[in-house]
């Protein structure tokens, strides 16, 4: 037993708790999913059930190895990685927009040879905007006021790879603007200049809905929400759904609604979630993710560094958010957006890049931990006041 737990401390280092919630969220992941995909398994794979709970049982193993690979990485190398990650992400994000595969009228995948995998060039886009912005804030410290040197760079980044995700994918692209904007809040970027981006940004989403592929579906869906005579299709059966959940739910394996609704294994996993497992097993998905939230902060209030606290800000905000994006638009709180429920929904490589966001994040932790046992300067509450950040 000693000898165990001194392999599980060599080689899983960082929060542990952020360890049990991404285990714990994985394993349900591949309960759900299987439940969720048997009238997708019906009409093609020929009723053959098991084909996707292997595939997607392969995608969660493959996420875990690499965020297990991303979390024994030294997270001040993730500053170099997320300026060619941006670099790469602009022709990538454009030869997508004009050639990519068009799936429900966007072109937002490109697929990779060999493996004939589809591939989202948004999730690394984002993945490696929010390191860049944490990089250069961490670095721009002494002279966050600085217009020109500072906040036009900033501004620069989160224009162009903003603009160009929302060409295809409008939900995706306000996302990731708000996670920017709190991380140049925690920061501590003057609020004119936050300001300043919000209305940037609000113009240039605006040029994108008129330029792009979704502003008419986005103002489609908005007109929808606001509508409460005629509810789409898709929230109604996600409404019958929840409402038939009950406080324990039906049962693994018991949902009536995954046979209607469209996409019940990603877009509207939450609303299966509900239905067979009822209100204790909503609230249960949703108190993990507000726990993961709260061990990200930790993260942030402890960090030494300014990169490391920024950068594990940036990367929880982003999932925490979306995945609070998605529950809402389950339960009718927002329009419907498409966004996929982070570690529970089927998908391919963008369970692969939120691996590699929580092994950045851990890597943090791990990272900061080492700074301090090695004798580094003393720890930092400097993200509680937005005024003490030292520079990476």
């Amino acid at each position: 037993m000693t000898q165990f737990k001194a392999w599980i401390d060599r080689n899983f280092k960082g929060d542990p708790i952020i360890w049990g919630i991404v285990i714990l969220l994985s394993l349900f992941s591949i309960l759900v999913v299987y439940s969720a995909t048997g009238s997708l398994a019906y009409k093609y794979a020929g009723g053959n059930t098991e084909i996707y709970l292997i595939r997607h049982s392969m995608l969660i193993f493959v996420s875990l190895v690499v965020m297990w690979f991303a979390h024994k990485i030294p997270y001040r190398k993730y500053a170099v990685y997320a300026r060619l990650g941006v670099i790469i992400s602009i022709p990538l994000l454009l030869v997508t927009y004009l050639f990519g595969s068009n799936i429900n009228e966007a072109n937002r995948w490109i697929t990779i040879p060999v493996i004939n995998q589809a591939f989202q060039p948004s999730d690394l886009a984002k993945l490696a905007l929010i390191a860049s912005i944490a990089g250069m804030l961490a670095k721009r410290q002494n002279n966050i006021k600085d217009f020109k040197s500072t906040f036009v760079p900033i501004i620069i980044a989160i224009g162009l790879i903003s603009g160009l995700i929302a060409m295809a994918n409008f939900s995706t692209a306000i996302l990731l603007l708000v996670t920017c904007l709190l991380i140049m809040f925690i920061g501590r970027v003057p609020v004119k200049y936050l300001a300043m981006v919000l209305l940037v940004g609000a113009l240039g989403l605006t040029a994108a809905g008129f330029i792009g592929q979704r502003g008419a579906t986005l103002v489609s869906r908005v007109e929808d929400f606001m509508n409460k005579d005629e509810i789409p299709f898709q929230a109604e059966q996600s409404y019958i759904a929840i409402a038939t959940g009950g406080i324990g739910g039906k049962g693994p394996g018991n949902s009536e609604q995954r046979n209607s609704l469209p996409h019940p294994y990603s877009d509207f996993i939450y609303a299966i979630i509900i239905e067979e497992y009822g209100l204790i097993g909503g609230f249960s998905v949703l108190f993990l993710y507000l726990a993961l939230l709260y061990r990200g902060m930790r993260i942030v209030a402890n960090s030494n560094k300014a990169f490391g606290g920024l950068l594990s800000a940036g990367l929880s905000f982003a999932l925490v958010i979306q995945a609070l994006v998605n529950m809402a638009v389950a339960v009718g709180l927002g329009p419907i957006t498409g966004l996929p429920l982070p570690l529970l929904s089927m998908g391919g490589t963008s369970l692969v890049f939120t691996g590699i966001s929580l092994g950045i994040i851990l890597s943090v932790s791990r990272g900061d931990h080492q700074d301090e046992s090695q004798g580094s300067s003393a720890n930092s509450a400097a993200f509680g006041n937005r005024t003490r950040l030292k520079t990476a």
